[in-house]
């Protein structure tokens, strides 16, 4: 179907933080799959995880358990605020199990009228009908029907809406990503989230985090919500946990998950044995001190690299936005035409994003020697918009 509107480039095969074209060009690719890529292409030990598994069981359904899934959830909850963990194959079906989650745990409370989701304008969370109406996105729903009863959107940094939202009675959760991605790079203040967690305790109401794009070590905490010190009840996450393959979770506390009972949610491909030796693998690297220092150390040099290319060039940047590796510049110029110019002029790779951003979505472990090549190539593209726009 005609609906991806795709880059004039055929890729062919990637090496870290390289790409290179079937004509041979090479690119520094700060896309990373929509941060997916979190240790860059071709890491040879999610590879020879990959592989391993490959020559003994690819799948069996959830008709039998699968040791990988105990052991994968054992590390997630190890390492979060969760209990339990439900393995799906993308984002999207992460947040479609969040939902449910929160509407199933106040139909279980015995509270059935407990069914609003509230969401944010500028969110996104995925392509599902549900991951849709919960964004609320008009780009995303015209054309689908009408709109799925018990979801609303509130203006993000609107509290007042917000407060009304925690204290109707018929609120079942709300969701939102700690920092935006495709919406803007725009990160919720820190005490906003805790003042949050303190109205959802009080008014009864389930907080799901949507980290599928900021989670994973990709703001330089393994959960971007850490860096405001609470916890969610729900999170959906995807995209970095699989190193590139496809692989979602939605993490619950064993108290938000316990409407979840068998026959409440499924999957067939969910949790497949391929998908989780190379999670395995995936989280061991993103979760370690090595990677997270890493963010940290070259996420501040790109901040200060990027705010000094602003001062050079207002003309073309407005604003650099986001968290960690998850940074955003809000642009002049067309956001799709500076992705062209940095693809066809530097050989750089980046991401659109709302509000006439491009996403700069490096690997967690990208060195400060090709965070410079990046800025390097940003420069360029920067000084060559210029001289678009004089044109």
């Amino acid at each position: 179907m005609g609906v991806y509107n795709r880059a004039p480039l055929e890729v062919e095969r990637g090496q870290g933080v390289r790409l290179w074209s079937t004509d041979g060009t090479e690119y520094l690719d700060c896309v990373s799959g929509i941060s997916t890529n979190a240790l860059g292409h071709a890491h040879p030990k999610l590879v020879e995880a990959l592989k391993a598994q490959a020559e003994k069981l690819w799948h069996v359904s959830n008709i039998y358990r699968i040791p990988g899934q105990d052991e994968l959830a054992d590390m997630l909850c190890d390492k979060s605020f969760a209990d339990v963990v439900f393995f799906a194959n993308s984002g999207t079906e992460a947040v479609e199990c969040a939902i449910k989650t929160a509407r199933k745990y106040h139909h279980a409370k015995g509270n059935v009228e407990r069914i609003d989701i509230y969401g944010f304008d500028g969110s996104f969370h995925g392509r599902t009908y549900g991951g849709i109406n919960a964004a609320a996105n008009p780009n995303y729903t015209e054309g689908f029907g009408p709109p799925m009863q018990g979801f609303y959107q509130l203006k993000w940094g609107d509290k007042d809406a917000l407060t009304a939202a925690f204290e109707s009675p018929t609120t079942a959760a709300i969701i939102l990503e700690p920092v935006q991605g495709e919406g803007g790079c725009r990160a919720t203040p820190e005490e906003d989230l805790r003042w949050m967690r303190d109205m959802a305790d009080k008014h009864g109401v389930l907080i799901i985090f949507d980290e599928v794009q900021c989670g994973m070590g990709r703001t330089g905490k393994l959960w971007a919500h850490e860096w405001a010190g609470i916890t969610p009840d729900i999170m959906a996450i995807a995209k970095a946990l699989g190193g590139g393959f496809p692989i979602g979770a939605c993490l619950a506390t064993a108290e938000a998950a316990s409407g979840m009972t068998a026959g409440a949610h499924g999957s067939t491909f969910g949790g497949n044995p391929l998908a989780m030796a190379v999670g395995k693998a995936a989280f061991s690297e993103v979760s370690s001190d090595a990677i997270l220092n890493n963010v940290n150390e070259v996420s501040a040099y790109l901040r200060q690299q990027l705010s000094g290319l602003q001062e050079r060039f207002p003309d073309v940047v407005v604003e650099v936005r986001g968290k960690g590796l998850l940074l955003g510049l809000k642009l002049v110029p067309n956001n799709r035409d500076f992705m062209g110019w940095a693809r066809d002029e530097a050989k750089l790779l980046v991401a659109g994003g709302g509000d006439n951003l491009v996403r700069i979505l490096a690997p967690l472990n990208i060195t400060l020697e090709e965070a410079r090549e990046a800025v390097e190539k940003l420069e360029k593209t920067c000084a060559f918009a210029r001289t678009q726009m004089a044109g």
